[in-house]
């Protein structure tokens, strides 16, 4: 996946079937889903793949426990087929995961178990494992940090856990497998009609070196996840045009893996202060703690977690730990926005709307979607080009991606660090420079080799992409990406070829971001 050939094949291409506007969960989905049935398909991201919400998720992938309890019992069902699938086509970068959600009541206890019981029914053969009900000890054994005080048991449950910003990337290379071209750093920012009236002119522009292209569609979807409606006056010019997504902020809190104990297991605190449930999840050696469901009226690439977000996710978690985190426990916090497709009938507590996906079209071949969630992006996907290929009377071809390998496929028993069969390449590479084997930093498991990995076959532009998504660092551990951030400059700029006033102002750039991951800084 080299960006430099993929602006070549936009200055030599200039006639695609499928034009994707968005490098998230889902423009990934729908660009690997149209190549993979056979059209000529290129994906334009104004930032970096993932950069927005698809990298900073509870990284789960789920039918939805709380869902099922609101009776939104298709969605749960299509999640939970879909976790399947994934399990099948991605082996490498989804695994399964057991879940305890300890109990404090004999009521709670009916009603969880018995939804539990549900979950595993709407799974069907697609389950990943049973549920089971706990004692006492046997929480307090799974999960030594659980408040013991009125503990009376709890239910054992198992989902599916992945990395999001890697399966994003994976995606992205997957789709290139399939013949498609994705570039990143690329910004949409004009559209109209071409001359036989069945296909749209876009402008294109390199936000790296501001060349401008133009190219001709007879698809072109719109999947920038909260910023539909923003594109859409961009292109358009429809000032007026009526919003279809409410933004909704989630934040994470990132605590040690001591407060609950295990770094094999995840708690559920199954009902919030706000009727919602934190999940407690270890990821990357860290304590993943959210989130919260906060109304945002403008979308941004760098949402800003809220103090109260930050306490109120402390608060409930310490309802359940032995040990109350404190604000000076908190090694990271980070936000992200939801795209909830918003209710036609007008406001809803964000919290109350739909995950359900939805699909607008403005003209033959010129759709939207909004809504949906990481677990079911290949769903969406196969629904957005079927709904295509209806528009413009082009001939269909049949979906493959329910059974179709995730690039780096291999099987979870043989490798599980999120590279897949990738990590041959990166042995190539230090087969060919021995030097790059060594650990960049002696702290952190990632070696010289992993760079040039990202740099070269991952298109990562910039010491955030980096830090922040090809590693996750930036995520778990903002201060250790401040000290690392020279040298990841020092050898992206030997690969990239770059200048020295380039690698300082990456620097600068980055130690910028990077504080506004910790929790002093809110």
């Amino acid at each position: 996946m080299n960006r430099d050939q993929a602006l070549e094949c936009i200055r030599r291409e200039k006639d695609w079937d499928f034009l994707v506007i968005g490098g998230g969960a889902t423009g990934l989905g729908v660009a690997v889903d149209a190549a993979s049935r056979g059209y000529r398909v290129l994906l334009v991201e104004q930032a970096d793949f993932g950069k927005g919400t698809s990298s900073r998720s509870t990284k789960l992938i789920h039918g939805g426990v709380r869902y099922l309890a609101q009776g939104r019992v298709g969605l749960v069902r299509e999640g939970l087929r879909e976790r399947g699938l994934l399990l099948q086509n991605a082996p490498h970068l989804v695994k399964p995961l057991p879940f305890v959600i300890p109990i404090y009541t004999w009521k709670e206890a009916a009603i969880l178990w018995t939804g539990m019981k549900a979950y595993d029914l709407l799974a069907g053969h697609w389950r990943i494992g049973q549920s089971a009900w706990l004692s006492r000890s046997e929480v307090m054994d799974m999960l030594p940090g659980v408040r013991s005080s009125g503990l009376k048991g709890g239910v054992l449950y198992y989902d599916g856990q992945f990395d999001d910003a890697r399966l994003a990337i994976h995606l992205a290379q997957t789709c290139v497998d399939q013949g498609g071209v994705v570039v990143n750093y690329m910004r949409a920012e004009g559209l109209r009609s071409g001359l036989s009236g069945n296909s749209y002119i876009v402008s294109l522009r390199d936000m790296e070196t501001q060349e401008l292209f133009e190219t001709t569609a007879r698809v072109v979807i719109n999947a920038t996840g909260v910023f539909v409606d923003e594109l859409m006056q961009l292109l358009m010019g429809q000032h007026n045009h009526a919003f279809t997504v409410k933004p909704s902020q989630g934040v994470h809190v990132v605590l040690p893996t001591t407060y609950i104990g295990s770094d094999r297991r995840a708690m559920l605190i199954p009902r919030t202060a706000d009727g919602r449930v934190i999940f407690l999840v270890p990821w990357h050696g860290r304590l993943l703690a959210g989130t919260t469901d906060t109304p945002v009226d403008t979308p941004s690439l760098e949402p800003r977690p809220l103090p109260e977000e930050v306490d109120f996710i402390l608060q409930q978690a310490g309802n359940y730990l032995s040990r109350r985190p404190q604000r000076s426990d908190v090694l990271s916090v980070f936000a992200g926005l939801r795209p909830l497709a918003l209710p036609a009938h007008g406001a809803a507590a964000t919290k109350d709307i739909s995950r359900k996906h939805y699909l607008q079209v403005h003209a033959p071949g010129f759709i939207t979607i909004t809504g949906g969630k990481w677990t079911t992006y290949r769903k969406m996907a196969e629904d957005t080009v079927d709904l295509a290929l209806r528009t413009t009377g082009m001939p269909s071809k049949p979906c493959v991606t329910q059974s179709l390998p995730i690039h780096g496929w291999i099987s979870y028993e043989k490798n599980h660090d999120g590279y897949g069969s990738d990590r041959i390449g990166i042995q190539e590479i230090i087969k060919q420079y021995p030097e790059t084997a060594q650990l960049f930093d002696a702290e952190l498991k990632y070696t010289v080799a992993e760079v040039y990995w990202a740099v070269q076959a991952e298109m990562a532009r910039t010491v955030e992409d980096v830090l922040a998504r090809r590693f996750r660092i930036l995520f778990v551990d903002p201060l250790a990406a401040i000290r690392i951030a020279p040298i990841i400059a020092r050898i992206i700029k030997k690969i990239l070829n770059k200048t020295e006033e380039w690698e300082n102002d990456q620097i600068k750039r980055f130690t910028a971001l990077a504080k506004k991951y910790l929790v002093e800084s809110i």
